[in-house]
């Protein structure tokens, strides 16, 4: 049976038309090109790059900042909600920083695009600079996001210091994020700090035993146990990518730069948090862990921004839900 050329035609333009319905409200690059008279992206690097060169810890603070948002009701902005029982209230969110930094590029977007451009957006912009920032490279980011209009502390579950690397992936996976890009993520941790809290227990109780973790390299607990004291008040700050910072040099420092030095440290059992040293030794991660940390940097750089990308559209508002907020910090008023 022939079929005539206006037949095929009709049946290609439907199965365009369906595509497009499946795809619209999608993350896409560049989302807000011909949207607003000036280059969105342009603005948020434009404050982000010299803050970081004044406040390094920016970095980290925002990289924390899009895990702990993505990671509750999808990367929608959530966690930026002021309130009384909103996110920001939870345990694990309380140390979160750089709300002020989102505050100022938000306000600067709004004197030139108000109304269009998402705070949610604005957290994955300022992050991918930030990284950039820190000798991390530069990397596309999709947008398109809008932001959520439900912050709620009793919503946050988020893996914790001392997790099994088991929980973890699984966590992970509950997001559609795999095993692999779990590493390449947790490689966050090449910059920032922790604190001495976080870690006594593995310095001096693990596990209830009155000891230090073996896992940890002697030279390095003897360092940590220098910085954290048992019986201090001071709840000191410690790098978590340990690179120069201890008696065993290993690499010079990098703690301010987004590199893959993390993961050499955690090979040589120097990891920090548990859940890094982890990664290094169990059977379901040491060999993508060996394997970033004894290739090139740019390897890991590739991985990590690929990642962050995954990370960035996890159970994303798209289209017309949610809405577009004026204030990161709270929802428009009708």
């Amino acid at each position: 049976m022939k079929v005539s050329a206006a037949a095929v035609a009709l049946a290609f333009a439907l199965v365009l038309a369906n595509f497009a319905d499946q795809s619209h409200g999608a993350l896409q690059g560049g989302f807000y090109k011909g949207k607003c008279n000036v280059d969105v992206e342009k603005i948020v690097s434009d404050i982000i790059t010299p803050l970081v060169g004044q406040k390094p810890w920016i970095t980290p603070a925002l990289l924390r900042m899009q895990f702990h948002d993505c990671f509750v009701n999808g990367c929608d902005a959530s966690i930026l909600l002021d309130g009384s029982s909103s996110e920001k209230t939870a345990i694990p969110n309380q140390s979160v920083r750089g709300y002020d930094v989102i505050d100022l590029v938000k306000a600067a977007i709004e004197k030139s695009c108000p109304g269009l451009v998402s705070c949610a957006d604005v957290v994955v912009m300022a992050t991918r600079d930030a990284v950039a920032a820190s000798k991390g490279g530069w990397y596309s980011v999709q947008t398109g996001r809008r932001d959520g209009l439900v912050s709620l502390a009793k919503n946050v579950n988020l893996p914790g210091p001392s997790i099994s690397v088991e929980n973890s992936a699984a966590i992970f996976n509950s997001k559609g994020i795999s095993i692999e890009d779990m590493v390449y993520l947790l490689g966050g941790h090449t910059v920032g700090v922790t604190h001495c809290s976080v870690i006594k227990n593995r310095l001096y109780n693990f596990n209830n035993t009155g000891s230090t973790d073996p896992t940890m390299q002697p030279a390095l607990a003897f360092f940590l146990k220098l910085k954290c004291p048992q019986t201090s008040t001071v709840d000191n700050t410690v790098d978590l990518d340990q690179g120069g910072s201890s008696f065993v040099i290993v690499g010079e420092p990098t703690s301010e730069i987004v590199d893959n030095s993390f993961y050499k440290q955690i090979v040589f059992r120097r990891g920090v948090l548990g859940i890094d040293q982890a990664l290094a030794l169990n059977q379901l991660t040491k060999d993508t862990v060996n394997k970033v940390a004894f290739s090139s940097n740019d390897y890991f750089l590739t991985k990590f921004h690929q990642a962050m990308v995954k990370l960035g559209a996890v159970e994303v508002l798209t289209g017309t839900q949610g809405e577009i907020r004026k204030s990161c910090r709270a929802i428009n008023q009708s």
